[in-house]
């Protein structure tokens, strides 16, 4: 029986990267963007939520379409911040393990030295990944050129305008005047994108939506528990005391909130580290780093990591508080329940918001049961 992956048309030896991953089975957008991108590659727009598999749904043709012995960058995917462009470089290198014809991918982004970056793209490099500040910096260095670009992605374009690269990615759009397409993915589709799309792409690009039922990822099992706010501190204590072996993350809305709550699990001696907005890009690495090598087992995050953030084998979300607006639900639960694996998505909940539950469950398609 052929692989799921090859029939959509991805070539064998990007597939035993893939399934060396554990992808095995291809999500919705996978689905539909795979055998188009593949086989046509047009001008696309692709709407997919955090946690749908979209580095895979776009990489993988933009990994087919590359060729390694033409000369100059012919791949740049610009990402909304560095955490992400690192996963989707990290995830686009897995994925050309065993390739044939090896496609070579550097990562540009802020926060990690200009010039050891500048230095690496002297090498021959096919795929770029990076983030509009970095992106641009480089290119007025004269260390990055992206007139070759042939196939150009906005991943989480959505992102990018709200952070207010709307004119730094109109810049690298017109610098990559020779491409042959542009893929634009994104989780909402803002007045300014479609603004943006008007300027950067055919005037009838394929358009490629996730249906509302496929928005959240379905190995994620969506739970509520009642407590009163006083209550949610000795509910956490006991949940994480059960919980073994396992890791997992903690959204908290507010930077105080996160910090109270890891100075109060770490009195009780759980391994236990927080990120917040507030710390510097180095500072937000290190305690990524230590966590994705389990120098921690829980880790107690505000939603500045809800996106871009994919640290394997983590069996729970659990949220202190509901998300302000909908959207940051999926991003926080889709931390869980990646690569195929089976997660828990953990809701505490004061009794007086049970309205807002029910808006919640409308808004996404997903039903929460009681924990």
């Amino acid at each position: 029986m052929a692989h799921p992956f090859k029939t959509l048309g991805v070539p064998s030896d990007l597939i035993k990267g893939i399934d060396e991953l554990g992808i095995r089975n291809p999500t919705p957008i996978q689905q539909e963007a795979i055998p188009y991108l593949i086989n046509k590659g047009f001008d696309t727009i692709g709407q997919a939520q955090t946690g749908t598999g979209k580095t895979a749904a776009y990489g993988l043709p933009l990994l087919t379409r590359m060729n390694p012995k033409a000369e100059g960058v012919q791949g740049l995917v610009i990402t909304p911040t560095r955490e992400l462009a690192k996963q989707v470089g990290k995830d686009l290198f897995k994925y050309t393990k065993y390739a044939t014809n090896k496609t070579f991918v550097e990562v540009c982004c802020g926060g990690d030295k200009i010039q050891v970056q500048a230095a690496r793209l002297k090498r021959p490099t096919q795929v770029i990944v990076g983030t509009p500040g970095r992106l641009i910096e480089l290119i007025q260095k004269r260390a990055l050129f992206i007139n070759t670009v042939q196939y150009l992605v906005l991943d989480e374009a959505d992102e990018m305008l709200s952070m207010g690269f709307k004119e730094q990615l109109r810049e690298l759009i017109s610098l990559c005047r020779e491409r042959r397409a542009t893929w634009l993915f994104s989780a909402t589709f803002p007045p300014a994108i479609e603004e943006l799309v008007r300027g950067a792409m055919s005037p009838d690009p394929k358009f490629i939506k996730v249906s509302e039922k496929n928005v959240v990822n379905r190995d994620i099992t969506h739970r509520y528990q009642l407590c009163e706010k006083e209550e949610k501190d000795d509910f956490i204590y006991k949940f994480l005391r059960n919980q073994g072996d396992n890791r997992g993350l903690i959204f908290c809305r507010t930077k105080a909130g996160a910090t109270m709550l890891a100075k109060k699990l770490g009195s009780r001696n759980f391994e236990v580290d927080v990120i917040t907005g507030d710390l510097t890009q180095q500072e937000r690495d290190k305690i990524i780093r230590a966590f994705r090598k389990e120098r921690s087992q829980f880790l107690i995050a505000t939603d500045v990591v809800a996106r871009g953030i994919d640290i394997e084998g983590l069996s729970f979300v659990l949220h202190h508080q509901l998300p302000d607006q909908a959207e940051y639900y999926t991003h926080r639960a889709g931390r869980t329940g990646r690569a195929g694996n089976k997660g828990l998505s953990l809701l505490l909940l004061e009794p007086r918001e049970r309205k807002r539950l029910k808006r919640l469950e409308q808004d996404l398609n997903v039903s929460f049961k009681e924990f």
